[in-house]
């Protein structure tokens, strides 16, 4: 469903869910700097209390807001309501936080809670643009892959299948431009999100390694492997099983094209992994 005509205006409040998650609090902190729209953050420990498990917080939380950054939970159950609740109460401009390839994920595929938040929107009768993006740079310093790094060692099942990684800070500005700039351009649309240059993970870890300037050496893990090194760190099954699913649609190749469109909305190149490590590693992350 494409969105209802003459609902293109230009929103004056806009809530951001996940507003302490690695886009969320970007988007927050673009809007305002941007001074384009009133912004509310939302999460469970944020200034606007909200959380997936009690509906109760939902309203509250949707109360005055024209336009939605969309975080789904990983469960698809509570994103259908949640999305209708919000068209009722208001919300006429929704951009939800997707994922490349999961269109090819399947029904009991990687990103349930992502494919629910696209179809929800798709069906809202509100304008709708859905975001795909790579995996962030910020996955290799703020937390999954940030642990295996600081000892040395990063094992992945993905060979070399390349993934152009980008920064969340790119996502984040795309999120913020397409939640406030005239709906016209981006009603209806979905965004492949990815960095400039596609690196296989070995060359992603010999990268970062070079700006740390200490040896770390990447792995590379069959599945099964994979799943059990994530067992015996204390991953819950289904996060493991997860992050599995997602590593199948990376040596599919589904992920592996370099896009043009941060620059297309934002004008500009996205950022390079190289420059960015060196930064994090002038702060000693992979110390």
């Amino acid at each position: 469903m494409t969105a209802k005509s003459g609902t293109h205006r230009t929103p004056s409040t806009v809530l951001v869910l996940g507003a302490t998650g690695k886009t969320g609090r970007r988007v927050v902190d673009h809007l305002r700097a941007s001074g384009t729209a009133t912004v509310r953050g939302a999460s469970r420990s944020g200034e606007v209390r909200f959380d997936w498990t009690l509906p109760d917080t939902w309203e509250p939380a949707l109360a005055g807001a024209d336009a939605l950054y969309l975080v789904a939970p990983d469960d698809p159950y509570p994103v259908r309501e949640f999305v209708r609740q919000a068209a009722a109460l208001g919300v006429r401009r929704f951009v939800a936080l997707s994922g490349r390839g999961i269109e090819k994920a399947g029904e009991k595929g990687f990103g349930q809670g992502m494919a629910a938040a696209e179809a929800a929107v798709q069906e809202s009768g509100a304008e709708w643009t859905l975001l795909r993006p790579n995996n962030f740079f910020q996955n290799f310093d703020e937390d999954l892959w940030l642990a295996p790094l600081r000892a040395g060692r990063l094992g992945l099942p993905i060979g070399d299948m390349p993934e152009p990684f980008i920064d969340a800070g790119d996502v984040a500005e795309v999120a913020a431009a397409v939640l406030t700039e005239d709906g016209d351009r981006h009603a209806g649309r979905t965004y492949e999100l990815s960095g400039p240059r596609a690196l296989t993970c070995a060359e992603a870890t010999r990268t970062i390694a070079g700006a740390a300037g200490r040896p770390i050496r990447y792995e590379e893990l069959t599945p099964a492997a994979y799943r059990a090194e994530l067992l015996a760190e204390g991953w819950p099954e289904a996060a493991a099983d997860g992050l599995g699913a997602m590593f199948s649609l990376h040596r599919a190749g589904f992920t592996a094209e370099v896009t043009d469109d941060v620059r297309r909305i934002l004008g500009r190149a996205p950022a390079d992994l190289e420059p960015w490590a060196r930064g994090v590693a002038a702060r000693g992350v992979w110390a």
